[in-house]
């Protein structure tokens, strides 16, 4: 069965840090562009951040730049995200994702083959 298996997530407070991990199953992150995106209450989904085939080349969302650091680790078939100075507006329900590079061009315009079924971040203030 094909998964991706999200882990990290977890209420903290403003300023503090998580680490997001998402790990495959079923398939390998070999030749694919892996990512994050997130979905708060009463919002419209959205790509934060995403890392090419190579390991070579990020995006960002313009909220997290300098904030937010996107990994890949393929030996572990496995992408992280380290949230540091978290804000009550990163609260959301992050998803991890594996695609194509063309997700390198803007997330939310490509399709997206692989999700994972989300975990919990809330930063309480």
């Amino acid at each position: 069965q094909l998964q991706l298996v999200e882990s990290g997530g977890g209420l903290v407070q403003v300023g503090g840090s998580l680490r997001l991990s998402c790990t495959a199953s079923g398939f390998t992150f070999d030749y694919k562009a892996v990512g994050w995106f997130r979905q708060a209450p009463g919002q419209e989904r959205e790509g934060v951040s995403c890392i090419n085939s190579y390991g070579d080349n990020t995006y960002y969302t313009e909220s997290v730049k300098g904030r937010f650091t996107i990994s890949r680790d393929d030996a572990k078939n496995t992408v992280y995200l380290q949230m540091n100075s978290l804000k009550p507006e990163d609260t959301a329900v992050y998803y991890c994702v594996a695609g194509h590079d063309d997700m390198l061009a803007g997330m939310s315009g490509v399709a997206i083959p692989y999700w994972g079924k989300g975990t919990l971040v809330t930063v309480s203030s």
